[in-house]
């Protein structure tokens, strides 16, 4: 069988614009890779992420090490709202580095918050906690009024010293609040809706 110049041609690795084909080839990977980049660095900043429960203060609806689906988008167009549990700055961190905390929100601007005999309050009315197994055992604490764009956020283990909140930092503001935890993801046996 014999090849023409014609066939071979045909058959031979084409250039594009005077270059060859597999540096066509690259260009079209790196652009998919550096546009499939921003699309996740974009979804990461501002719809949501994966984080990592480390410790006990959220007990027993969290536990050390499950892995959280945190929803930004939620707050991007509106506020928390009363038994959220959401993803904070840790307002009593210091230092260049942030440390992130994630509690419930149990007061929202006007509400009246307080602990005593035991239990919590707000604006006068003892709080139904479904999600905690134990009354607080940490001191009684005195009545706040929560400031307009703060929030009062408390972990969900309430056994002495368990949980470094609002019990000790104040109020939260808006802009500390990064997300709301939505789903538990991991270990697959925990998985659940917030």
């Amino acid at each position: 069988m014999s090849v023409s110049p014609s066939d071979w041609n045909e058959t031979a690795p084409r250039e594009v614009h005077g270059k060859p084909h597999w540096f066509k080839e690259a260009l079209e990977w790196a652009k998919t890779i550096t546009i499939s980049f921003l699309i996740v660095m974009v979804l990461h900043l501002f719809v949501f992420n994966l984080s990592t429960v480390e410790g006990h203060s959220m007990e027993p609806t969290l536990r050390d090490r499950e892995w959280l689906f945190v929803n930004k988008a939620a707050y991007l167009i509106g506020n928390p709202k009363l038994g959220d549990i959401v993803i904070l700055e840790d307002p009593s961190a210091y230092g260049t580095e942030k440390d992130y905390l994630v509690k419930r929100v149990v007061g929202v601007a006007g509400d009246r918050i307080e602990i005593y005999n035991k239990q919590l309050y707000r604006n006068g009315e003892k709080v139904s906690e479904a999600y905690t197994d134990v009354e607080i055992e940490d001191l009684d604490f005195m009545p706040v009024i929560v400031p307009k764009g703060q929030y009062f956020v408390m972990g969900d283990n309430r056994h002495a010293r368990a949980s470094k909140d609002s019990r000790i930092f104040g109020t939260v503001p808006r802009s500390m609040i990064h997300g709301r935890a939505d789903f538990i993801l991991w270990p697959f046996k925990q998985v659940k809706v917030l």
